[in-house]
């Protein structure tokens, strides 16, 4: 999780904000140096990536996997960058650092891309108003998460040190995440194919 600021640190090699391949990665593009709740911008932006993903023209399976292996090269990377990011600024767990928020959040939306395949009912496709609220809630999740910090969290973020120690405890969140969206998406989807929406009217 991102933890703190500060005015912009010379980094080795670097010229500007955005001047190495480890500040860019490990600031999520530069949305780690948002004046303000840089780790919610980071969440935001693994949001819009998200949103690539429920509308590709392949089976559930495949972009069920291909989720999958993005969230995991962003944290294998994500963490390379990140400790470099650490080493640069000396400082650890940087608050511009962010990619690590980036592949937590991705977790967290795995249950929602699920949710939205085909064969779904229409009432809850991807797109429809009830998906949308399924996604911001997976970020709410997940950001409340990353900042409260549960027990496996917490642990987590204790337990190791350098970039793994930055990305660990937001996969950790991510998967908790994961876990927690897939109940209110399965009752939606238990609701919906019992006619429940229907009977009630809704235009949902």
């Amino acid at each position: 999780m991102a933890t703190g600021g500060g005015e912009l640190d010379a980094h080795p090699g670097a010229s500007g904000a955005l001047g190495g391949p480890a500040l860019w990665i490990g600031t999520a593009g530069g949305l780690g140096y948002a004046p303000v709740a840089p780790g919610t911008f980071g969440s935001a932006g693994a949001v819009l990536l998200f949103m690539v993903f429920p509308w590709l023209d392949l089976p559930l399976v495949s972009r069920l996997g291909l989720l999958l292996t993005v969230a995991a090269v962003v944290a294998v990377v994500g963490t390379w960058a990140a400790g470099r990011c650490e080493e640069a600024w000396g400082r650890e767990d940087d608050g511009r650092i962010v990619i690590d928020e980036v592949a937590g959040q991705l977790l967290t939306l795995v249950p929602v891309l699920c949710l939205g395949s085909a064969g779904v009912p229409e009432e809850l496709s991807s797109g429809s108003s009830l998906w949308w609220v399924l996604v911001v809630t997976a970020f709410v999740a997940f950001r409340g998460l990353d900042i409260w910090k549960p027990g496996p969290v917490r642990w987590a973020e204790r337990t190791f040190s350098g970039g793994w120690g930055v990305m660990a405890d937001d996969l950790v969140a991510g998967v908790i995440g994961g876990v927690v969206m897939t109940l209110p998406c399965y009752a939606l989807l238990i609701a919906s194919l019992s006619g429940v929406f229907s009977a009630g009217g809704s235009s949902l």
